[in-house]
């Protein structure tokens, strides 16, 4: 290796190289190393140099995008395929033809990494493991797992990149009507952030497969409300869930469905949420900026079973014709008052940390 291929994926001591990837592994586990083999589509061939030499392109290159799709060093161990060699030679293709940004490709790298880790991890956790149970008579859960994957392998890669696709397709639409180049990137929302209350003390009294499934049945409901009244999941926290939306009456409505829906499960805690409307950064599907503070803070003040909003996300309620712009003028007889789907009570404005004094809004279903 050269000074200019710098430091990356440098040799490491044995005893710390993973054991998946040890150069010897040729001697270990017959039946992972055929699984590996069927999923990744080839055999292991080359050292991390050498599939970078291959690929034309640096070490120092090649170790920055190995990292950021979330694999570990593996020293010089001959543990990567022609597929290892293919994606480094696209990512750098790309920067080449001057379609991306070096950081810009280190960057789809990652987020490319880490929503497949996620996904790879639930998919093995849940969905294989359900399909192996119960076990076939004389066969051993391992046994039942090759001929399963090489059945599912292709069924679910199409899947991926059909549903790939799709989002791809809606996030794209939502970019294209942006009104100017900046707002592409630092865009106006509504943030939404819905929590379950008390969950601290339910992981102490709850056994860990209860609580598990508690949060997944909270997560499920959540994003299917979500998805259905047109907003976006962001992520899930456990307890928490974050979601957008483009305009304040569809994140209003989501909030509400969450409360509704939820407050019918027995099973389920108490639910707050907090609701906020304005700039916002995106960065690898992930939300940032004040507004997803103040969305934040809002949820810890909220009382149980109910949601608050602040000020900016009322005025465009009452802007957009979802809710009056205040009680009297609806009791006034001002017209339009039964095209309403929303109700706002002001609350007692109040110091939050670090945003200063805001003033929330109790949003309730009109009627």
């Amino acid at each position: 290796m050269t000074a200019e291929d710098g430091e990356a994926l440098r040799p490491v001591e044995p005893e710390k190289v993973p054991e998946e990837f040890d150069a010897g592994d040729e001697e270990g586990d017959p039946l992972a190393l055929r699984l590996e083999a069927l999923i990744l589509g080839a055999e292991r061939r080359y050292t991390p140099f050498q599939a970078a030499r291959a690929a034309g392109v640096s070490m120092d290159l090649a170790a920055r995008f190995w990292r950021a799709m979330g694999f570990a060093d593996i020293g010089q161990a001959k543990a990567l395929t022609e597929a290892d060699v293919l994606a480094l030679r696209r990512l750098a293709g790309l920067v080449e033809a001057g379609l991306l940004s070096e950081p810009m490709a280190v960057q789809v790298a990652r987020s490319t990494g880490q929503t497949t880790a996620r996904l790879a991890d639930w998919q093995i956790d849940s969905f294989l493991e359900g399909l192996t149970e119960p076990q076939e008579p004389g066969l051993t859960r391992a046994e039942i797992t090759y001929p399963l994957v090489e059945l599912l392998l292709p069924e679910l890669e199409e899947f991926l990149v059909y549903v790939w696709r799709r989002q791809l397709a809606a996030a794209t639409g939502r970019v294209v009507q942006a009104q100017d180049d900046a707002e592409m990137v630092d865009r106006r929302l509504a943030v939404g952030f819905a929590d379950l209350v008390g969950f601290t003390r339910l992981t102490r009294r709850l056994e860990e497969e209860e609580l598990g499934e508690l949060v997944e049945a909270f997560e499920t409901t959540a994003a299917d409300l979500v998805a259905a009244h047109g907003g976006r999941l962001i992520k899930t926290l456990g307890d928490e869930v974050l979601y957008a939306a483009d305009d304040a009456g569809t994140a209003a409505e989501i909030g509400l469905r969450l409360i509704e829906t939820l407050g019918h499960d027995e099973t389920m805690p108490e639910l707050r949420v907090g609701i906020a409307f304005g700039t916002v950064t995106t960065r690898m599907g992930d939300v940032f900026g004040t507004t997803v503070n103040l969305a934040s803070r809002l949820t810890s003040i909220a009382p149980k079973d109910a949601v608050l909003v602040d000020s900016a996300l009322a005025e465009e309620l009452a802007r957009n014709g979802d809710a009056p712009k205040s009680e009297a003028e609806v009791g006034a007889g001002e017209p339009g008052e039964g095209t309403y789907r929303f109700a706002l009570q002001p609350m007692w404005q109040r110091p939050v940390r670090g945003l200063g004094v805001v003033e929330p809004w109790l949003l309730t279903r009109r009627g």
